[in-house]
């Protein structure tokens, strides 16, 4: 306000000009105020419950392009990580068992990158001597089932997985393989994308037989000759679109005549050579294997000595000296992957550990992080939620009788295994020591494929996870009708037993209830109650399940992608995952009104802020824009909000009026199974 100037003048004419000028200083502000631009309102629950739930948070974790995605299931399983790693390094200074004892040799002997170093090439030295022994054709089938029973499969894949007649058995799995790049495709394309990577795989190729003691001289040669068997292999390929249906994998044979039929490749010995013996395995693509066995008796030893030696320093390259690091990363890190830094020294240590003694750790992280209150409310909560699936069925409008018959018997016979799974492992592993990294991973590695082999032809699925305890994983197994929940994710912001009870139900409960929900939906439709696969659901089962899942496009498809500009949200991409994040909500909200009837107001804001907190999520613009191309996850906002909006109970809980954002009309919202 500008200083006045003024005459001297009597005191209470002076006091009543200074009177005038603060009101007219206080209504000037106020007009200025008026004419102000408006800012946006204040964001509420009815307004956006993602942003009112997580404001702090967002703020806090803004990321620019290149930093990926931060979000609170990403904290969690960086929260595994941090574990797993406290967990190894007691175990390498304080070894209370035996089998902590093989965990922290392990452990020490990868972060001793001064040993890893010295070490170079000698961990692979016996399986390279193996292979420079090849002399003739006969020399070659013994040095593939050598080099599978220490877990490097080489010229097809053969592994232990559900029989699909009877998922409660396993049966060994022979399927194609054998290529050093992700796509038979490459080897055939003509275009200059793909030329350009088949270009850079054959010099990494000739970097990796560099390595592994090929000579100068030979290099071009021999790289040469992994390219054109490669080559052949792929083209004996089917194309992986043909194979994604597991049932096109699938075909029993007896394993009684399988060295006749391939006489060269030797599939009867193979298995021997594994520890398997079932009378039958899968084996659904015959010609291919008739084609490799062409190849075996074909080409000249020095081609196979090339192609097996490159494989065994390609499957080796992360566990070695950082010639072979560097050279891994170069091209399956920096060109395959897409990324920019390699993994740092512990990160790459533990995921070597997980692939090859994964069990032996599960063991230990359960023993160390799940406390048994924990795992006895997570228990409780998934059964009410199973019951209120259970009423769900009941409620529900858009299945036929017959279809829901079907689905309250598998509903019946679902199981909830909570931790960790039954485990037959036998823990015999030969003393590791901490002298060679690389040398361990064998260990560790041919151990981990005994356990595996020893599944085949034994009816014991039920007894695995093809998930880790150690990684936070909440998910329904289709083949097993069982939900699992690991041990890992039994911890903020999924399960957090000092939160008030409610918000477990908003969070881990709204979890159980997604995944459960997908034993009798779309996904679940393809086995029945008994375990067998068939399609159970009628083709008016099927109709229904579009109708009342297309408002779901419609009400995504009119979403925008966060942090793109004129990016929608694609409805139909995200159709099925939303489904379940709305039956998620739906079933526990269900569950903890049944649990408490008389909730407090304050539980029931605390179940939906869980909810929102829940997906709390910051993508870079590339990130973000290569996900709204392929993921089948709407992004965070709308996973918290988008679900909710769909329940009156949302907006009474928070008193919305009819024109807030986050209240949709009666005749829009969507229900599934309330």
């Amino acid at each position: 306000m500008p200083i006045q100037h003024t005459l001297a003048r009597p005191a209470l004419l002076a006091a009543s000009i200074a009177l005038l000028v603060g009101l007219s200083s206080d209504a000037d502000a106020q007009r200025r105020r008026a004419a102000a631009p408006k800012g946006p309102p204040p964001v509420t629950a009815c307004t956006d419950l993602y942003s009112f739930a997580n404001k702090d948070w967002l703020a806090a974790n803004m990321v620019v392009a290149g930093q990926g995605t931060r979000s609170a299931l990403g904290e969690l399983q960086a929260l595994a990580l941090t574990q797993q790693h406290d967990l190894l390094n007691a175990a390498m200074t304080s070894p209370q068992n035996d089998v902590q004892r093989l965990l922290g040799d392990f452990w020490a002997s990868g972060l001793d990158e001064a040993a890893v170093e010295a070490d170079g090439a000698k961990p692979i030295a016996s399986l390279i001597a193996r292979i420079d022994g090849i002399r003739r054709t006969r020399d070659i089938a013994p040095a593939l089932a050598a080099l599978h029973q220490v877990g490097i499969p080489v010229l097809f894949e053969f592994g232990a997985e559900v029989d699909l007649a009877d998922l409660n058995r396993h049966v060994g799995y022979f399927t194609q393989g054998g290529l050093g790049l992700p796509d038979p495709a490459y080897y055939s394309r003509g275009d200059a994308e793909t030329q350009q990577i088949v270009s850079q795989y054959t010099q990494y190729v000739r970097n990796i037989l560099a390595l592994t003691g090929t000579a100068e001289d030979r290099l071009d040669a021999e790289t040469a000759l992994v390219i054109d068997l490669e080559r052949r292999i792929a083209a004996a390929s089917k194309p992986l679109a043909e194979l994604r249906d597991p049932r096109a994998q699938y075909a029993l044979v007896d394993t009684e005549g399988l060295d006749k039929q391939y006489r060269r490749l030797q599939l009867g010995e193979f298995l021997a050579a594994q520890g398997v013996q079932a009378t039958q395995v899968s084996l659904a693509n015959p010609e291919f294997f008739t084609q490799l066995d062409t190849l075996v008796n074909s080409l000249k030893a020095d081609q196979w000595k090339a192609y097996l030696r490159f494989h065994i320093g390609n499957a080796m390259a992360p566990y070695l000296s950082k010639s072979f690091r560097d050279a891994e990363y170069d091209f399956h890190g920096r060109i395959l992957r897409g990324e920019t830094a390699q993994p740092e020294r512990q990160q790459l240590v533990l995921g070597a550990i997980n692939r090859a003694a994964g069990p032996m750790m599960s063991r230990e992280y359960v023993a160390a992080y799940l406390p048994d209150a924990t795992r006895a409310r997570a228990e409780t909560i998934a059964g009410q939620v199973r019951d209120a699936l259970g009423r769900g069925i009941e409620r529900n409008t858009w299945m036929t009788p017959a279809a829901k018959t079907e689905a309250k018997a598998k509903l019946a016979a679902l199981q909830i295994e909570i931790g960790a799974p039954v485990q037959d492992i036998d823990y015999t592993v030969q003393p590791m020591g901490r002298a060679s990294f690389g040398s361990n991973m064998l260990i560790a590695s041919t151990w981990r494929h005994a356990q595996e082999m020893r599944r085949i032809g034994q009816a014991n699925a039920a007894r695995r996870w093809d998930v880790l305890p150690q990684t936070p994983a909440l998910a329904y197994d289709l083949a097993q009708n069982r939900l699992i929940v690991s041990a890992a994710v039994l911890q903020p912001p999924v399960l957090d037993v000092a939160a008030e009870a409610a918000t477990h139900y908003g969070t881990y409960g709204a979890l159980v209830g997604h995944e459960l929900s997908r034993a009798i939906d779309i996904k679940g439709k393809l086995v029945d109650s008994s375990g067998t696969v068939r399609t159970w659901w009628s083709t008016d089962d099927d109709a229904g399940w579009l109708t009342a899942t297309d408002k779901l496009v419609s009400q995504y498809n009119g979403y925008g992608y966060p942090g793109l500009t004129g990016m929608q949200v694609n409805g139909a991409l995200t159709r099925d995952e939303n489904a379940a994040d709305l039956a998620g909500v739906e079933l526990a909200w269900d569950a903890l009104q049944q649990a408490n009837p008389e909730l407090a107001q304050s539980g029931k804001e605390a179940f939906f802020r869980g909810w929102a907190q829940l997906w709390r999520q910051q993508s870079a613009i590339d990130t973000a824009t290569r996900n709204a191309a392929t993921s089948v996850h709407a992004p965070g906002q709308w996973r918290a909000n988008g679900p909710v909006s769909n329940l009156p109970a949302y907006t009474e809980t928070f008193k919305c009026g009819a024109n807030d954002a986050m209240t949709r009309k009666a005749e829009d919202q969507v229900r599934i199974w309330r």
